[in-house]
């Protein structure tokens, strides 16, 4: 079939929307409509290159939509099923997946590469070449096939470009928070970066029973909207945020660090550190780029203070609970979706959104079809 997409040919260009041949769903696959698509920093850092994923490559991994057709051999899902995709697969078999860790399921290990999981070709192709697809999901389509286990079906009374924030972005803060952080009542919590990751770290951190939360960033648009999702205290940087936090709690400092920046250097993990006290947690949510491999930080602190710094992939979380637990929140008013959305776009407007990101007008931006 004939359908349109975002594809990332080079990197340091802009997206090119385009017509693209799709096939049929092979073994284990589905064809699904898109209803909504984040419009997360990763794919970003696709094009820009940090993260140096092969091109050419169909952008968007957080997404939802609608089943069209399945292939032989799909369980549970059927034509007309509401689907929020995980952007990573979970197979339900290996030893990460059976220990409640799905988020580093062993199927991850071919994200990168953005073939299909089954037999590690392409569905999608466009000027005579086989496209990839980011997470192997290409949300930024009007259709896409895509493997099973990136599928969790939702009940249908939840719009798609509200439940396509849970597919990355909702999951992912608010995960780092309660999972990967471990945010108990009363603690002071600090999230570095707000975006579309950290103002979700924000919720989790405020849903967990945190006392104080210190949202971090340099763009006042985005300090202003903070409060609306929880936080108690705001700063232009960590200098600042380390001078409020030492007021705050009398010198103790905070209980967990939480690093969602949209790009992050060696030197923030040593800037996370100092923000913490005795026993406190840095949790490291944003990507770096792929090359760096340097860390500035006191090693001291690890054994005097017992201090500890934690990597968090989605959150930490296991999607197939934990989407259905977050959207169950949404529906008693205890999870803030449609106030995540600053702007709405169509597809042609892709490279409009991601400016929009970068100059700091945005919580997130969603295409809808």
């Amino acid at each position: 079939m004939k359908t349109r997409a975002a594809i990332c040919w080079e990197q340091n260009t802009e997206w090119t929307v385009e017509e693209i041949d799709l096939d049929p769903p092979q073994s284990g696959e589905v064809l699904v409509r898109m209803g909504g698509s984040g419009l997360c920093r990763s794919d970003e850092h696709i094009l820009r290159g940090d993260l140096p994923f092969p091109l050419p490559m169909i952008g968007g991994h957080e997404g939802a939509g609608v089943v069209e057709e399945v292939g032989p051999g799909v369980r549970g899902l059927e034509p007309g099923d509401h689907v929020v995709f995980g952007f990573i697969a979970a197979c339900g078999r290996c030893p990460a997946c059976s220990t409640g860790h799905q988020n580093l399921c062993d199927l991850g290990m071919y994200m990168p590469e953005g073939w299909q999981v089954s037999d590690h070709t392409a569905r999608h192709h466009a000027r005579g070449q086989d496209l990839r697809t980011t997470c192997m999901l290409g949300t930024f389509a009007e259709h896409s096939v895509v493997n099973e286990a990136n599928c969790i079906k939702i009940e249908q009374d939840v719009p798609l470009d509200r439940a396509c924030l849970l597919g990355c972005g909702v999951v992912t803060g608010w995960g780092s928070a309660v999972n990967a952080g471990e945010v108990r009542a009363g603690d002071t919590v600090v999230v570095i970066g707000i975006g579309g990751i950290g103002i979700n770290a924000v919720q989790g951190a405020a849903l967990a029973g945190a006392e104080r939360i210190l949202a971090v960033d340099p763009v006042q648009y985005k300090r202003d909207r903070a409060p609306e999702f929880g936080a108690t205290h705001v700063a232009h940087d960590t200098d600042e945020g380390f001078a409020l936090l030492q007021e705050l709690t009398r010198g103790r400092l905070a209980d967990v660090v939480i690093n969602t920046k949209d790009l992050g250097t060696g030197s923030d993990i040593g800037d996370a550190l100092r923000l913490c006290g005795k026993r406190g947690r840095v949790v490291v949510t944003n990507v770096h780029n792929a090359e760096e491999s340097t860390v500035s930080m006191n090693p001291l602190d690890l054994t005097l203070m017992e201090k500890q710094v934690r990597g968090a992939l989605f959150g930490s979380a296991n999607p197939r609970v934990d989407i259905p637990r977050l959207l169950d929140l949404y529906r008693n008013d205890k999870l803030k979706l449609d106030e995540l959305i600053t702007h709405r776009y169509k597809l042609n407007e892709v490279n409009d959104g991601y400016e929009d990101m970068r100059q700091g007008r945005i919580l997130r931006g969603v295409i809808t079809f």
